[in-house]
């Protein structure tokens, strides 16, 4: 592809000379740079593309990008204002604007994504669509499973995965690291949907104001005519309703106010598995096998993205019907004494009241939550999570979910600390995870819920006493050893 093509929307001027350098592959990490590469140097958090430049052309670059000045370079080089929105430009010119021929669904939020782009998905499917997907588990293009290193995979990884997708219709996680390093770049959605927003981020993000007008950035990609589905149950919704109506963008409102095209009318009922929908004066059932309030928010915005799509509503519900759930999304065990175990990968103070609350509902006997924090990660929602813990569970563990590079001493110096401060003698600290894991299940009764919050689907990261991998492991091999035992 000659370099004329690859830069003509980036709004820079180049030499005539250079307009048609035939580019055959562009990289933004110096060690995949081959001959007549283009190279993108990004300015990174741990590292910086621009001190890689010479490497860059060492290994066969013949046209450097970038934002920093540079002179006195063997090769063209070219100064942008942002090197990450030029990368999602030129990946997608690269790769031939890969989305424009597919149907592009784009959802963010700071809970429910992961269930609700597998329902949809599901619905989709079901009804003879084929689906892309990308998201916080894995990939899966053309019926095949890819891992996922990122919720939203960057910019030339994303680009070549949706070329070298023949699904019909693509549905992607967008997370607002994504967004804020613009790896949706190149990308037109035609519907885009907000779940909620909750206090997360904030070690990456400076406010929960700006993360709102970094989730609002996705919208931002709509199509002429593209549709956007908000949850206004949720402040941060109501707001943003109010923002895209501004901007003449087409908005569906689900929620339990009169005011919504999608009106919730019986959200609160026990089962929270069975919802009423007023829709243009009718009423519509929805039954959906995930239990819990939350999930039923999940399954109406499913719902309604289906129905935007063209399938005939008793279609829907039917597909609605036999969805078979999220791997570590409120994940059900049941163990041989009669209690029941729940994964589920809810990291928020909002995500676990769903969790503690459906538990409730459900008639648990007792609660024992079992749930720890990050080392490095945001520390301003650890009050909040420990005191929903405090006034729903009657017993909790605080546990490690992450390291990372916090030492084992400092992270229970920490735990000890919330506990002392939030616990109100409910809770006790037990640092090795699958030790907490055990001691739940040894300590539970018939009737009892122990819900397993913050890793969900994800592996651990460091090595814990009992040889296990996750906390769906972790449960099973307690179980089938404590079957064991007796008979």
């Amino acid at each position: 592809m000659k370099l004329k093509h690859l830069i003509n929307a980036l709004e820079v001027d180049i030499k005539p000379d250079i307009a048609d350098f035939p580019i055959k592959g562009v990289a933004d990490n110096s060690g995949d740079v081959s001959k007549d590469y283009l190279f993108v140097a990004i300015s990174g958090f741990t590292s910086n593309g621009h001190d890689y430049i010479d490497d860059a052309v060492k290994r066969g670059a013949s046209v450097i990008v970038g934002e920093k000045d540079f002179h006195s370079l063997p090769v063209p080089y070219i100064k942008v204002a942002n090197s990450r929105k030029a990368l999602g430009i030129i990946a997608s010119q690269f790769y031939q604007d890969p989305s424009k021929n597919k149907i592009m669904i784009g959802i963010t939020g700071t809970n429910g994504k992961t269930t609700t782009s597998f329902m949809i998905k599901h619905i989709l499917e079901s009804n003879g669509y084929t689906c892309s997907l990308f998201g916080t588990i894995q990939n899966m293009i053309n019926g095949e499973v890819l891992d996922s290193r990122n919720t939203t995979p960057g910019s030339l990884v994303l680009q070549r995965l949706l070329s070298e997708s023949n699904d019909e219709i693509v549905i992607m996680e967008v997370s607002s690291h994504g967004l804020s390093q613009f790896r949706t770049e190149g990308i037109t959605f035609d519907i885009c949907l907000f779940t909620n927003l909750d206090h997360e981020h904030l070690d990456y993000h400076e406010s929960m104001e700006d993360y709102f007008q970094t989730k609002l950035m996705l919208f931002d990609y709509l199509r002429e005519n593209g549709h956007a589905i908000v949850n206004t149950d949720n402040d941060w919704g109501k707001k943003l309703v109010g923002k895209l109506k501004e901007k003449k963008i087409l908005v569906h409102t689900l929620g339990q106010s009169e005011s919504n095209q999608f009106q919730i009318l019986d959200l609160n009922i026990k089962s929270a598995t069975l919802v009423h929908v007023a829709e243009e004066k009718e009423i519509i059932e929805i039954s959906s096998p995930m239990i819990g309030v939350h999930n039923m928010y999940n399954t109406i915005m499913a719902y309604i993205t289906a129905k935007l799509l063209g399938i005939k509503k008793e279609f829907i519900i039917q597909a609605i019907q036999q969805f078979k759930g999220v791997k570590g999304r409120f994940e059900i065990i049941s163990l041989h004494n009669r209690a029941t175990v729940i994964v589920d990968y809810a990291h928020t103070a909002d995500a676990i009241y769903h969790c503690l609350t459906t538990a409730k509902k459900y008639g648990a006997k007792r609660i024992i939550h079992i749930f720890g924090f990050r080392g490095d990660r945001d520390e301003s929602k650890r009050e909040g999570i420990i005191k929903v813990s405090t006034e729903l569970s009657d017993q909790f563990i605080l546990t490690v979910d992450d390291l990372n590079t916090v030492p084992l001493n400092e992270m229970m110096d920490i735990l000890n600390q919330l506990n002392n401060d939030y616990g109100n003698n409910k809770g006790i600290v037990l640092p090795d995870r699958t030790e907490a894991i055990k001691w739940a299940i040894e300590n539970s009764e018939q009737g009892d819920w122990i819900i397993i919050t913050g890793k969900g689907h994800e592996q651990y990261k460091q090595s814990f006493r009992i040889p296990t991998h996750s906390d769906k492991e972790t449960v099973l091999y307690i179980e089938n050893r404590e079957k064991r035992s007796s008979m």
